[in-house]
């Protein structure tokens, strides 16, 4: 399947990411909803913010450093403690450096064990994703809602549709939804699939949550779906993951979500899907988070 435009996916030859500094970050995670139990009702939706912008999809770019020769050179001007560096070879050795911690990079890294830094990070420039179905008064970054805009193209092209679920989420929709689960299933049981406010994906705006049916909307059985099963297969063509994986609650702290994606690049993506590489956090070298530090 060709490859979007957008991401400027030159295929690397070779392909390795280099874990730059200590491996213990502080940054955000986090996970969208998900009905509690197979078969039971669809989790309530945060109430969509009046002031959702509508705009349509435009290309925006990852914050990223490009500089030749030897990564370790670059520490004089961004600290390696806080960076991931992939190098190809199809540009004498070019790096491009892309945070793990600036929750504008699509590679920050959002789990149990890193919150989002500001724990109030609200996205600059949200795009309105109003042109997709169940995209009325959602929102992603530009970068993120034009590679979900062609993900859908694609699909549609294989003869299916794709419906947004959730994208962008605030802070204070995020808690909301969250003391509401624990309300409802105790936090032992509702933190296997909710996030803390300053943990989620959402508030970053690189995440959605996708669905096909109402039936398997926001529910595992998304996964046995015609969408579940082209997603699990094509996402990665476009940038996305998914970022919850089946047996990955050991490493990501939250259970298989396969509606939930996440965007980090088609680079990142390709590795991923290439290496067998199955979670964010062994792609980026980060410890496994399956608890919070409390």
């Amino acid at each position: 399947m060709p490859r979007p435009d957008h991401a400027r996916s030159r295929r690397p030859a070779m392909l390795s990411a280099i874990v730059a500094g200590a491996v213990g970050l502080a940054v955000g995670g986090g996970l969208g909803f998900v009905a509690p139990s197979s078969g039971a009702a669809p989790a309530p939706q945060p109430t969509p913010s009046a002031s959702n912008a509508v705009a349509p999809p435009t290309i925006g770019a990852v914050p990223a450093v490009t500089a030749p020769g030897d990564p370790l050179a670059l520490d004089s001007t961004l600290p390696l403690s806080d960076v991931r560096t992939v190098e190809t070879d199809l540009d004498q050795r070019a790096v491009e450096i892309w945070s793990t911690k600036d929750p504008t990079s699509a590679w920050v890294m959002v789990n149990k064990a890193n919150p989002l830094e500001p724990s109030d990070y609200e996205p600059q420039g949200l795009v309105s994703l109003a042109g997709l179905t169940g995209g009325a008064g959602e929102r992603l970054t530009a970068e993120a809602a034009a590679a979900l805009v062609d993900l859908r193209d694609a699909a549609v092209a294989d003869g299916l549709d794709l419906a947004v679920a959730s994208a962008y989420r605030s802070r204070g929709e995020q808690q909301a939804l969250h003391r509401q689960y624990v309300s409802q299933w105790g936090a032992a049981r509702a933190e296997t699939f909710s996030a803390r406010a300053a943990h989620s994906e959402h508030q970053t705006g690189w995440a959605v949550d996708v669905h096909w049916s109402s039936e398997c909307r926001v529910k595992q059985c998304f996964a046995d779906e015609p969408l579940g099963r082209w997603i699990a297969a094509h996402a990665w063509e476009h940038g996305w993951i998914v970022r919850y994986p089946d047996g990955g609650a050991e490493v990501t702290g939250y259970r298989y979500e396969p509606w939930h994606l996440r965007y980090v690049g088609v680079e990142l993506s390709t590795r991923m899907h290439e290496e067998g590489i199955s979670t964010l956090e062994e792609a980026l070298g980060f410890p496994a988070a399956p608890d919070y530090a409390d």
